[in-house]
C-alpha cells in the first residue's frame, strides 16, 4: 500500500508539469484551431532565458517569471501576427509546416549559439525532498502541482469572468459570429497566441531548477503534450488537465512495473483504449472553450 501511495504521488506530481505544458497548447487550437508544433521549443526557450537571467543575475529561478512571461507573450503575439495570421486563408497544412520549420529555426539558432550541452539553473532549494506519507517529492514538484490548479482555475476565471474572456470563448464557438457582433478576431488570435506560449513559458521557468535544459529539451515533451491535448478533447482546458494526471500515473506505475523500455508502449497504449472508446476525447462535449468547465 505504501508503494502503491508513493506512486500515486509521484505520479501526479508528473501529471501536473504535463498539464502545465499542455495547457497553452490547447488552448492555442481551440481558438486560433493551429496545431503548434513549436510548442516545446518555446518551452526550451524560456528555459534557457531562466537559466542566463539566474546565472548572471543571481536571483532565484522562480523570480526570472517576472521577465519570462511577458517575454514570451510578446513573442507569442509576434509569432501569430508575422507568421500565422498571414496564412489564414491557405490550406491548414500550411500553417503546420510553418509552426514546424519554425521548431526547426529554434532549435537550430540555440544549437548555433549555445552547441549541445546541458544548462543546468541552480536548484535554489527547489531538489530538496519532501516527505508526504510514504512518498518523496521534491520541493519543485511541489510547487509546479500547486501552480498547475492555479493555473487551469486561473485561465477558466478568466474565460467566463472577463470581457477578453468572453470574447475568446465566442470566437471559438463562431468565429463568423464574433466578427459581426465587432469582436476583432485577429486580435483575439494573438492575444490567446501569447497566453499560451506564456502558459508554456511559467511550465519553463518551474521546471528549469529541476531539469537540465538543450537544444532538443522541448521535444522530450511536446510529443506527450499533444497525446495529452488529444486524450482530454480537443480544445477543452479541463479535458487537458485531467488528461494530464492520468498519463502521468500511467507513466509512474508503468515506469515502476514495466520498466522505462515498456512504459512509452504503456503511455500510448493507453491512449489509443481511451480514443477507441472515446473518439473525440475524454472531454469531447467540451471541445470549444466556450464550454469550459
Amino acid at each position: 500500500m505504501e508503494l502503491i501511495i508513493s506512486l500515486v504521488v509521484n505520479g501526479l506530481m508528473l501529471g501536473s508539469l504535463y498539464a502545465m505544458v499542455s495547457v497553452g497548447l490547447t488552448l492555442i487550437f481551440g481558438i486560433t484551431k493551429v496545431i503548434n508544433f513549436a510548442h516545446g521549443e518555446f518551452m526550451m526557450i524560456g528555459m534557457m532565458l531562466t537559466y542566463i537571467i539566474t546565472t548572471y543575475l543571481g536571483i532565484h529561478p522562480y523570480l526570472t517569471l517576472v521577465f519570462i512571461i511577458p517575454l514570451l507573450f510578446v513573442l507569442g503575439i509576434f509569432v501569430q501576427k508575422f507568421l500565422i495570421e498571414p496564412l489564414k486563408d491557405s490550406d491548414e497544412h500550411i500553417q503546420i509546416f510553418a509552426t514546424v520549420g519554425l521548431s526547426i529555426a529554434m532549435i537550430n539558432l540555440v544549437l548555433m549559439i549555445a552547441g549541445s550541452d546541458n544548462f543546468n539553473t541552480p536548484s535554489s532549494g527547489m531538489r530538496h525532498a519532501l516527505g508526504l506519507g510514504p512518498a518523496t517529492v521534491l520541493t519543485g514538484q511541489v510547487v509546479i502541482m500547486l501552480c498547475s490548479i492555479f493555473m487551469v482555475g486561473g485561465l477558466h476565471l478568466f474565460l467566463t469572468r472577463t470581457q477578453m474572456g468572453r470574447a475568446i470563448r465566442a470566437t471559438a464557438q463562431n468565429r463568423n459570429a464574433a466578427q459581426l457582433m465587432g469582436i476583432n478576431v485577429s486580435r483575439i488570435n494573438m492575444v490567446t497566441f501569447g497566453i499560451g506560449i506564456a502558459c508554456v513559458g511559467v511550465a519553463a521557468v518551474l521546471l528549469s531548477p529541476l531539469y537540465p535544459v538543450n537544444a532538443q529539451t522541448g521535444q522530450s515533451f511536446v510529443l506527450i503534450a499533444f497525446v495529452i491535448v488529444v486524450m482530454g478533447g480537443l480544445g477543452s482546458i479541463t479535458g487537458a488537465f485531467f488528461a494530464a494526471l492520468i498519463i502521468g500515473l500511467v507513466d509512474s506505475f508503468a515506469g515502476f512495473y514495466l520498466g522505462s523500455s515498456l512504459k512509452d508502449v504503456a503511455v500510448f497504449g493507453i491512449f489509443l483504449l481511451i480514443l477507441i472508446f472515446r473518439p473525440s476525447g475524454l472531454f469531447g462535449k467540451a471541445r470549444k472553450l466556450a464550454h469550459v468547465s
